[in-house]
Protein backbone atom coordinates (compact mmCIF):
# COMPACT_ATOMS: atom_id res chain seq x y z
CA UNK A 1 0.00 0.00 0.00
CA UNK A 2 1.47 3.48 -0.92
CA UNK A 3 1.71 6.00 1.86
CA UNK A 4 0.65 9.68 1.46
CA UNK A 5 4.68 10.37 2.10
CA UNK A 6 5.23 7.84 -1.06
CA UNK A 7 2.91 9.43 -3.20
CA UNK A 8 4.27 13.10 -2.64
CA UNK A 9 7.60 11.95 -3.69
CA UNK A 10 6.85 10.51 -6.89
CA UNK A 11 8.28 12.46 -9.43
CA UNK A 12 5.20 13.73 -11.26
CA UNK A 13 4.05 17.59 -10.73
CA UNK A 14 0.32 18.39 -10.23
CA UNK A 15 -0.47 19.71 -13.29
CA UNK A 16 -3.99 22.00 -12.89
CA UNK A 17 -6.51 21.96 -15.16
CA UNK A 18 -6.93 24.87 -17.60
CA UNK A 19 -10.40 27.55 -16.59
CA UNK A 20 -12.69 25.70 -19.09
CA UNK A 21 -12.10 21.89 -18.24
CA UNK A 22 -12.27 22.72 -14.43
CA UNK A 23 -15.90 24.66 -15.11
CA UNK A 24 -16.82 21.39 -16.77
CA UNK A 25 -15.40 19.09 -13.68
CA UNK A 26 -17.06 20.73 -11.03
CA UNK A 27 -20.59 21.43 -13.24
CA UNK A 28 -20.33 17.66 -14.20
CA UNK A 29 -19.52 16.92 -10.12
CA UNK A 30 -23.02 18.61 -9.41
CA UNK A 31 -24.89 16.69 -12.14
CA UNK A 32 -24.03 18.66 -15.77
CA UNK A 33 -25.12 16.00 -18.03
CA UNK A 34 -26.49 13.23 -16.19
CA UNK A 35 -29.24 14.82 -13.50
CA UNK A 36 -31.67 15.29 -16.47
CA UNK A 37 -32.14 18.84 -15.69
CA UNK A 38 -31.54 21.93 -18.43
CA UNK A 39 -28.46 23.44 -17.69
CA UNK A 40 -26.31 26.35 -20.10
CA UNK A 41 -23.28 26.23 -20.70
CA UNK A 42 -21.88 29.67 -21.02
CA UNK A 43 -18.54 28.86 -19.99
CA UNK A 44 -18.01 26.65 -22.85
CA UNK A 45 -14.77 27.42 -25.52
CA UNK A 46 -16.66 26.21 -28.50
CA UNK A 47 -19.32 26.78 -31.21
CA UNK A 48 -22.74 25.41 -31.57
CA UNK A 49 -21.54 22.96 -34.15
CA UNK A 50 -24.97 22.05 -35.42
CA UNK A 51 -26.46 23.43 -38.86
CA UNK A 52 -27.33 27.48 -38.44
CA UNK A 53 -29.34 29.26 -41.55
CA UNK A 54 -27.58 29.90 -44.52
CA UNK A 55 -24.66 27.49 -43.94
CA UNK A 56 -23.27 24.77 -45.71
CA UNK A 57 -24.20 21.22 -45.03
CA UNK A 58 -22.19 19.66 -41.66
CA UNK A 59 -19.89 17.31 -42.85
CA UNK A 60 -21.60 13.65 -41.58
CA UNK A 61 -19.14 11.23 -42.95
CA UNK A 62 -15.83 10.40 -43.91
CA UNK A 63 -14.27 7.90 -46.32
CA UNK A 64 -11.53 6.04 -45.20
CA UNK A 65 -9.07 4.70 -47.85
CA UNK A 66 -6.79 1.89 -47.61
CA UNK A 67 -3.72 4.47 -47.87
CA UNK A 68 -5.27 6.17 -44.68
CA UNK A 69 -4.46 3.29 -42.68
CA UNK A 70 -0.28 4.73 -42.89
CA UNK A 71 0.70 7.26 -40.84
CA UNK A 72 0.66 10.63 -42.40
CA UNK A 73 3.82 13.23 -42.56
CA UNK A 74 4.58 15.37 -39.58
CA UNK A 75 4.10 18.12 -41.31
CA UNK A 76 0.56 17.05 -42.84
CA UNK A 77 -0.40 15.96 -46.16
CA UNK A 78 0.82 18.05 -48.97
CA UNK A 79 -3.05 18.44 -50.58
CA UNK A 80 -4.19 20.19 -47.45
CA UNK A 81 -1.02 22.13 -46.53
CA UNK A 82 -1.75 23.55 -49.74
CA UNK A 83 -5.20 24.25 -49.58
CA UNK A 84 -4.29 26.31 -46.34
CA UNK A 85 -1.50 28.59 -48.28
CA UNK A 86 -4.40 29.01 -50.92
CA UNK A 87 -6.78 30.13 -48.02
CA UNK A 88 -4.36 32.59 -47.14
CA UNK A 89 -2.91 34.12 -50.58
CA UNK A 90 -7.03 34.13 -51.79
CA UNK A 91 -7.72 36.08 -48.66
CA UNK A 92 -5.36 38.35 -47.59
CA UNK A 93 -2.42 38.43 -49.86
CA UNK A 94 -3.98 39.44 -53.20
CA UNK A 95 -1.98 41.94 -55.38
CA UNK A 96 1.16 41.12 -52.85
CA UNK A 97 4.02 39.54 -54.65
CA UNK A 98 5.10 37.07 -51.91
CA UNK A 99 2.53 34.46 -51.61
CA UNK A 100 2.33 31.28 -49.07
CA UNK A 101 3.14 27.47 -50.43
CA UNK A 102 3.19 24.52 -48.82
CA UNK A 103 6.64 24.95 -47.23
CA UNK A 104 5.23 27.80 -45.07
CA UNK A 105 2.35 25.44 -43.65
CA UNK A 106 2.29 22.87 -41.13
CA UNK A 107 -0.61 20.79 -39.72
CA UNK A 108 -1.04 19.58 -36.04
CA UNK A 109 -3.70 17.59 -34.40
CA UNK A 110 -5.36 21.16 -32.84
CA UNK A 111 -4.46 24.23 -31.56
CA UNK A 112 -2.73 23.05 -28.15
CA UNK A 113 -0.69 20.68 -30.23
CA UNK A 114 0.38 23.50 -32.83
CA UNK A 115 0.74 26.37 -29.96
CA UNK A 116 3.40 23.19 -28.33
CA UNK A 117 5.01 22.70 -31.17
CA UNK A 118 6.17 26.78 -31.57
CA UNK A 119 6.60 26.78 -27.79
CA UNK A 120 9.08 23.43 -28.36
CA UNK A 121 10.77 25.45 -31.36
CA UNK A 122 11.63 28.72 -29.27
CA UNK A 123 15.25 29.18 -27.70
CA UNK A 124 16.33 30.80 -24.99
CA UNK A 125 14.53 33.95 -24.71
CA UNK A 126 11.89 36.79 -22.88
CA UNK A 127 8.33 35.48 -24.27
CA UNK A 128 5.77 38.42 -23.55
CA UNK A 129 2.35 37.59 -23.10
CA UNK A 130 -0.52 39.15 -22.42
CA UNK A 131 -2.84 39.68 -19.40
CA UNK A 132 -5.71 38.63 -19.83
CA UNK A 133 -4.97 36.14 -22.13
CA UNK A 134 -6.18 32.50 -23.38
CA UNK A 135 -5.83 30.28 -19.90
CA UNK A 136 -3.90 27.12 -21.56
CA UNK A 137 -0.67 29.63 -21.84
CA UNK A 138 0.25 29.50 -18.47
CA UNK A 139 1.03 25.97 -18.63
CA UNK A 140 2.13 25.76 -22.26
CA UNK A 141 4.67 28.34 -21.45
CA UNK A 142 6.03 26.83 -17.70
CA UNK A 143 6.32 23.86 -19.77
CA UNK A 144 9.21 24.94 -21.35
CA UNK A 145 12.25 25.82 -19.26
CA UNK A 146 14.50 28.01 -21.99
CA UNK A 147 11.71 30.58 -22.34
CA UNK A 148 11.71 33.17 -19.51
CA UNK A 149 7.87 34.02 -19.25
CA UNK A 150 6.76 38.27 -18.92
CA UNK A 151 4.00 39.45 -18.41
CA UNK A 152 2.38 42.33 -20.26
CA UNK A 153 -0.38 43.87 -17.94
CA UNK A 154 -3.66 45.19 -20.39
CA UNK A 155 -5.23 47.84 -18.57
CA UNK A 156 -9.04 48.77 -18.06
CA UNK A 157 -9.35 51.87 -19.48
CA UNK A 158 -7.57 51.58 -22.42
CA UNK A 159 -9.51 48.45 -23.68
CA UNK A 160 -7.39 46.01 -22.93
CA UNK A 161 -4.69 46.71 -25.31
CA UNK A 162 -1.08 48.91 -26.11
CA UNK A 163 -0.89 51.97 -28.37
CA UNK A 164 2.02 51.12 -31.08
CA UNK A 165 4.60 53.43 -28.68
CA UNK A 166 3.71 51.13 -25.57
CA UNK A 167 4.30 47.82 -27.75
CA UNK A 168 7.70 48.86 -28.67
CA UNK A 169 8.62 50.23 -25.01
CA UNK A 170 7.38 46.47 -23.92
CA UNK A 171 10.19 44.44 -26.55
CA UNK A 172 12.66 47.03 -25.88
CA UNK A 173 12.16 47.14 -22.37
CA UNK A 174 12.02 43.53 -21.75
CA UNK A 175 14.08 42.18 -24.27
CA UNK A 176 11.35 40.25 -25.56
CA UNK A 177 12.30 37.79 -28.54
CA UNK A 178 9.16 36.79 -28.81
CA UNK A 179 5.35 37.86 -28.07
CA UNK A 180 2.01 34.82 -27.82
CA UNK A 181 -1.83 36.48 -27.52
CA UNK A 182 -5.00 35.64 -29.31
CA UNK A 183 -6.47 37.98 -31.80
CA UNK A 184 -9.15 38.38 -31.75
CA UNK A 185 -8.17 37.89 -27.80
CA UNK A 186 -9.96 35.11 -25.64
CA UNK A 187 -11.53 36.29 -23.17
CA UNK A 188 -12.06 40.15 -23.56
CA UNK A 189 -12.71 40.28 -27.81
CA UNK A 190 -10.55 42.89 -28.23
CA UNK A 191 -9.59 42.83 -31.86
CA UNK A 192 -6.38 44.21 -33.47
CA UNK A 193 -6.47 44.62 -37.23
CA UNK A 194 -6.30 47.13 -39.46
CA UNK A 195 -2.95 49.82 -39.19
CA UNK A 196 -2.85 48.79 -35.92
CA UNK A 197 -1.88 45.71 -36.50
CA UNK A 198 0.44 46.53 -39.30
CA UNK A 199 2.04 49.15 -36.78
CA UNK A 200 2.47 46.20 -34.30
CA UNK A 201 3.91 43.86 -36.83
CA UNK A 202 6.28 46.14 -38.22
CA UNK A 203 7.64 47.09 -34.81
CA UNK A 204 8.08 43.73 -34.10
CA UNK A 205 9.84 42.93 -37.40
CA UNK A 206 12.31 46.29 -36.55
CA UNK A 207 12.90 44.97 -33.03
CA UNK A 208 13.57 41.17 -34.26
CA UNK A 209 10.83 40.35 -31.85
CA UNK A 210 8.70 36.91 -33.31
CA UNK A 211 4.78 37.48 -33.18
CA UNK A 212 3.48 33.79 -32.24
CA UNK A 213 -0.68 34.86 -32.93
CA UNK A 214 -3.40 32.96 -32.01
CA UNK A 215 -5.72 33.77 -34.93
CA UNK A 216 -8.47 30.69 -33.97
CA UNK A 217 -11.69 33.25 -33.92
CA UNK A 218 -10.61 35.42 -36.83
CA UNK A 219 -14.37 34.47 -38.56
CA UNK A 220 -15.94 35.79 -35.29
CA UNK A 221 -15.25 39.69 -36.28
CA UNK A 222 -18.06 42.60 -34.91
CA UNK A 223 -15.91 45.43 -35.76
CA UNK A 224 -15.41 46.18 -39.53
CA UNK A 225 -12.06 48.19 -40.21
CA UNK A 226 -11.66 49.70 -44.04
CA UNK A 227 -8.20 48.45 -44.39
CA UNK A 228 -9.16 44.51 -44.08
CA UNK A 229 -10.10 43.23 -47.78
CA UNK A 230 -12.83 40.93 -46.04
CA UNK A 231 -15.41 39.36 -43.21
CA UNK A 232 -11.73 37.95 -41.38
CA UNK A 233 -8.95 39.07 -39.86
CA UNK A 234 -5.61 37.88 -40.02
CA UNK A 235 -1.89 39.28 -39.64
CA UNK A 236 -1.26 37.60 -43.39
CA UNK A 237 -2.52 40.82 -44.76
CA UNK A 238 0.01 42.80 -43.47
CA UNK A 239 3.32 40.98 -44.08
CA UNK A 240 5.75 41.89 -46.54
CA UNK A 241 7.33 38.70 -47.24
CA UNK A 242 5.96 35.62 -45.92
CA UNK A 243 9.60 34.32 -45.89
CA UNK A 244 11.32 37.03 -44.11
CA UNK A 245 8.45 38.22 -41.37
CA UNK A 246 8.52 37.66 -37.75
CA UNK A 247 5.43 36.49 -38.05
CA UNK A 248 3.40 32.97 -36.68
CA UNK A 249 0.06 32.71 -37.02
CA UNK A 250 -2.08 29.67 -35.61
CA UNK A 251 -5.84 28.72 -36.90
CA UNK A 252 -7.46 25.62 -37.39
CA UNK A 253 -11.11 23.95 -38.14
CA UNK A 254 -11.84 23.96 -34.16
CA UNK A 255 -13.34 27.59 -34.76
CA UNK A 256 -13.55 29.11 -37.54
CA UNK A 257 -15.59 26.22 -39.95
CA UNK A 258 -16.87 25.04 -36.08
CA UNK A 259 -15.73 21.42 -36.32
CA UNK A 260 -13.22 21.15 -32.48
CA UNK A 261 -13.50 17.59 -32.68
CA UNK A 262 -11.74 17.03 -35.99
CA UNK A 263 -8.64 18.61 -34.09
CA UNK A 264 -7.07 19.63 -37.10
CA UNK A 265 -5.24 22.77 -36.92
CA UNK A 266 -2.62 24.55 -38.46
CA UNK A 267 0.69 26.71 -38.39
CA UNK A 268 1.68 29.27 -41.20
CA UNK A 269 4.80 31.28 -40.77
CA UNK A 270 8.30 31.59 -42.93
CA UNK A 271 9.79 28.05 -44.19
CA UNK A 272 12.97 27.47 -41.44
CA UNK A 273 10.33 28.29 -38.73
CA UNK A 274 8.06 25.97 -40.51
CA UNK A 275 10.88 23.52 -40.24
CA UNK A 276 11.48 23.58 -36.71
CA UNK A 277 7.94 23.17 -35.94
CA UNK A 278 8.03 20.10 -38.02
CA UNK A 279 11.06 18.58 -36.37
CA UNK A 280 9.59 19.78 -32.69
CA UNK A 281 6.24 17.55 -34.05
CA UNK A 282 8.32 14.50 -34.92
CA UNK A 283 8.85 13.56 -31.23
CA UNK A 284 6.22 15.19 -29.26
CA UNK A 285 3.15 14.50 -31.51
CA UNK A 286 3.83 12.49 -34.88
CA UNK A 287 1.28 14.55 -36.67
CA UNK A 288 -1.96 14.66 -37.58
CA UNK A 289 -4.81 11.73 -38.50
CA UNK A 290 -4.79 11.05 -42.26
CA UNK A 291 -8.47 10.89 -42.95
CA UNK A 292 -9.55 13.85 -41.59
CA UNK A 293 -6.45 15.88 -43.05
CA UNK A 294 -8.04 14.49 -46.62
CA UNK A 295 -11.77 15.66 -45.84
CA UNK A 296 -10.33 19.16 -44.76
CA UNK A 297 -8.82 20.07 -47.80
CA UNK A 298 -12.88 20.53 -49.03
CA UNK A 299 -13.76 22.57 -46.05
CA UNK A 300 -11.22 25.32 -47.37
CA UNK A 301 -12.78 25.72 -51.01
CA UNK A 302 -13.39 29.25 -51.87
CA UNK A 303 -17.46 29.05 -51.34
CA UNK A 304 -17.64 26.80 -48.78
CA UNK A 305 -16.16 29.21 -46.29
CA UNK A 306 -17.42 32.32 -47.41
CA UNK A 307 -20.95 30.63 -46.92
CA UNK A 308 -19.70 29.42 -43.59
CA UNK A 309 -18.44 32.44 -42.42
CA UNK A 310 -21.51 33.96 -43.27
CA UNK A 311 -23.76 32.24 -41.45
CA UNK A 312 -21.29 32.12 -38.63
CA UNK A 313 -21.38 35.89 -38.19
CA UNK A 314 -24.93 36.14 -38.87
CA UNK A 315 -26.04 33.86 -35.71
CA UNK A 316 -23.29 34.97 -33.85
CA UNK A 317 -24.04 38.87 -34.25
CA UNK A 318 -27.21 38.00 -32.82
CA UNK A 319 -26.34 36.36 -29.68
CA UNK A 320 -23.54 38.62 -29.00
CA UNK A 321 -26.28 41.06 -28.75
CA UNK A 322 -28.62 39.29 -26.21
CA UNK A 323 -25.84 38.56 -24.21
CA UNK A 324 -24.71 42.60 -24.22
CA UNK A 325 -28.42 43.22 -23.55
CA UNK A 326 -29.34 40.87 -21.06
CA UNK A 327 -25.58 41.81 -19.04
CA UNK A 328 -26.94 45.62 -18.81
CA UNK A 329 -30.55 44.36 -17.14
CA UNK A 330 -28.62 42.80 -14.67
CA UNK A 331 -25.70 45.37 -13.55
CA UNK A 332 -22.91 43.10 -15.27
CA UNK A 333 -20.72 46.03 -16.79
CA UNK A 334 -19.05 45.31 -19.31
CA UNK A 335 -15.32 47.45 -20.11
CA UNK A 336 -14.69 46.40 -23.36
CA UNK A 337 -18.05 45.24 -25.71
CA UNK A 338 -16.15 42.39 -27.62
CA UNK A 339 -14.94 43.00 -30.91
CA UNK A 340 -14.42 39.53 -32.41
CA UNK A 341 -14.54 36.35 -30.62
CA UNK A 342 -17.46 34.72 -28.66
CA UNK A 343 -16.91 35.81 -25.22
CA UNK A 344 -17.80 38.86 -22.88
CA UNK A 345 -15.32 39.52 -20.18
CA UNK A 346 -18.12 40.81 -17.80
CA UNK A 347 -17.02 42.67 -14.14
CA UNK A 348 -18.99 41.31 -11.25
CA UNK A 349 -17.81 44.54 -9.29
CA UNK A 350 -21.36 46.25 -9.35
CA UNK A 351 -22.70 43.10 -7.47
CA UNK A 352 -23.91 42.52 -4.13
CA UNK A 353 -21.21 40.44 -1.87
CA UNK A 354 -20.72 37.40 -2.21
CA UNK A 355 -20.96 37.44 -6.24
CA UNK A 356 -18.57 40.30 -6.29
CA UNK A 357 -15.98 37.41 -6.37
CA UNK A 358 -15.59 35.60 -9.32
CA UNK A 359 -15.11 32.23 -7.81
CA UNK A 360 -18.37 32.72 -5.70
CA UNK A 361 -20.42 33.73 -8.58
CA UNK A 362 -19.39 30.67 -10.15
CA UNK A 363 -20.52 28.33 -7.48
CA UNK A 364 -23.28 29.77 -7.57
CA UNK A 365 -24.63 29.59 -10.81
CA UNK A 366 -23.75 26.27 -11.10
CA UNK A 367 -26.37 26.07 -8.62
CA UNK A 368 -28.74 27.54 -10.94
CA UNK A 369 -27.24 24.84 -13.73
CA UNK A 370 -25.35 27.69 -15.51
CA UNK A 371 -21.47 27.47 -16.24
CA UNK A 372 -19.35 30.01 -16.45
CA UNK A 373 -15.11 30.83 -16.38
CA UNK A 374 -14.06 33.00 -13.31
CA UNK A 375 -11.81 35.55 -14.51
CA UNK A 376 -8.79 34.18 -12.43
CA UNK A 377 -7.83 31.80 -15.05
CA UNK A 378 -7.24 34.19 -17.16
CA UNK A 379 -4.40 35.72 -15.11
CA UNK A 380 -1.67 33.73 -16.69
CA UNK A 381 0.57 32.80 -13.80
CA UNK A 382 3.60 30.50 -15.19
CA UNK A 383 5.56 29.46 -12.66
CA UNK A 384 3.10 30.58 -9.78
CA UNK A 385 4.92 33.59 -9.38
CA UNK A 386 1.76 35.57 -8.20
CA UNK A 387 -0.08 33.74 -5.22
CA UNK A 388 -3.04 32.84 -6.52
CA UNK A 389 -5.64 34.40 -4.42
CA UNK A 390 -4.14 38.05 -5.61
CA UNK A 391 -5.55 37.65 -9.03
CA UNK A 392 -6.11 41.03 -10.78
CA UNK A 393 -9.50 39.68 -12.31
CA UNK A 394 -10.94 38.19 -9.47
CA UNK A 395 -14.12 40.59 -9.96
CA UNK A 396 -14.43 39.48 -13.30
CA UNK A 397 -16.35 36.16 -15.29
CA UNK A 398 -16.23 35.40 -18.95
CA UNK A 399 -19.51 34.89 -20.80
CA UNK A 400 -19.88 32.55 -23.68
CA UNK A 401 -22.35 33.32 -26.99
CA UNK A 402 -21.24 29.80 -28.12
CA UNK A 403 -23.88 27.65 -27.48
CA UNK A 404 -27.19 27.91 -29.35
CA UNK A 405 -29.14 31.04 -28.88
CA UNK A 406 -32.01 29.19 -27.00
CA UNK A 407 -29.20 27.63 -24.48
CA UNK A 408 -28.08 31.05 -24.10
CA UNK A 409 -31.00 32.89 -23.14
CA UNK A 410 -32.00 30.16 -20.92
CA UNK A 411 -29.09 30.64 -18.77
CA UNK A 412 -29.13 34.50 -18.76
CA UNK A 413 -32.64 34.30 -17.70
CA UNK A 414 -31.51 31.89 -14.45
CA UNK A 415 -28.40 34.26 -14.08
CA UNK A 416 -30.85 37.03 -13.47
CA UNK A 417 -32.93 35.08 -11.19
CA UNK A 418 -30.21 34.48 -9.40
CA UNK A 419 -28.56 37.82 -9.23
CA UNK A 420 -32.00 39.28 -8.52
CA UNK A 421 -32.17 36.93 -5.55
CA UNK A 422 -28.79 37.91 -4.37
CA UNK A 423 -29.67 41.44 -4.37
CA UNK A 424 -32.80 41.11 -2.40
CA UNK A 425 -30.79 39.31 0.18
CA UNK A 426 -28.50 42.30 0.88
CA UNK A 427 -31.19 44.53 0.95
CA UNK A 428 -32.83 43.07 4.31
CA UNK A 429 -29.05 42.14 5.54
CA UNK A 430 -28.99 44.44 8.95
Amino acid sequence: MTTKRQQESISIRDIPATGVIFASMEARRLGWGSDGRLWSNLGQGQAETGPLPGSPPRVESINIECSDHGYAPVLGVSELREAVADYYNRNFRRGLGSKYTAENVAIASGGRVALTRAAASLGSLNLGHFLPDYTAYEELIESFRLVTPIPILLRRDQGFTLESGEFEREIRGNGLGAVLFSNPSNPTGRLISGQELLQWISTAGRLDCTLLIDEFYSHYIWKRSKDEPGPSVSAARWIEDVNRSSVVIFDGLSKNWRYPGWRISWTVGPRHIIRSIGNAGSFLDGGAPRPLQRKAIELLGEKLTRLETQATQSAFLRKRSLLLRRCQEMNLEIDMEPEGGFYAFVSLRHLPSPLCDSFEFFREALEYQVITVPGSFFDINPGKRKPPDRSRFGTDIRLSFGPSEEELSHGLAQLKAMIEINIEKARRRP
